[in-house]
């Protein structure tokens, strides 16, 4: 019930923000729509599935926890990941490309950067990090979820916090690593925005971190 609650609100987003996005086209600089397997659509698919664990993962803590603090972090969490995959949603739709990739997930990620090198800075210089099909940067693994689902209370928070820490700084990877191989404006706007947003709620996490210690 939860997942249904999570695609459907993803859905609604991406409907109003395709909605919005059209009726701006008029006046936005043209630029060339993405290929199925650029960069912006390989971020898009795969950030879209990585901001749904952070949905999850949000919904889950509240869930576990009575703290006002560590609730409103995880609503705010869920709320933005949401709205912001429901985009990504939109952008596919529409550039005409599927939902699903053809290829494995992380591919974007091996190809070079703008300048032609082989990694960027969100790459952290290591291509063995990002094989296809590998697991994206900070994914809490299902292992790790129902550990956190099996937990209350303090012990909750601290083991969602790790968790959503690690998941931010994969999310950052990915989002510098798109703005090292994209210049479409639409696409590095909103990745821009993100691994600024992050960085500071994780600044935030680790605080609330360490006065649970």
């Amino acid at each position: 019930m939860r997942m249904r609650f999570i695609v459907a609100l993803i859905l609604g987003a991406a409907a109003l923000i395709a909605g919005a996005f059209i009726a701006g086209r008029a006046t936005a600089p043209i630029t060339i729509t993405p290929s199925n397997t650029s960069s912006e659509a390989g971020f898009a698919r795969d950030m879209q599935r990585h901001h749904l664990q952070a949905v999850e993962m949000s919904l889950i803590v509240r869930d576990l926890t009575d703290d006002e603090s560590v609730r409103m972090l995880a609503y705010d969490i869920a709320t933005t990941q949401q709205q912001q995959a429901g985009q990504m949603y939109a952008w596919l739709n529409l550039w005409g490309l599927p939902q699903a990739s053809s290829e494995p997930s992380m591919t974007w990620m091996t190809r070079p950067t703008l300048d032609g090198a082989a990694h960027g800075h969100g790459d952290n210089g290591d291509a063995s990090a990002h094989e296809p099909g590998s697991p994206m940067p900070g994914l809490a693994t299902p292992e790790q979820l129902a550990e956190l689902q099996s937990l209350t209370g303090v012990e909750a928070e601290k083991f969602f916090l790790e968790l959503m820490i690690a998941h931010h700084r994969g999310g950052i990877e990915m989002a510098e690593a798109v703005l090292d191989r994209s210049e479409n404006d639409i696409v590095t706007s909103l990745a821009a925005g993100m691994a600024a947003a992050q960085q500071s709620e994780i600044d935030l996490m680790e605080g609330m971190l360490a006065e649970r210690e």
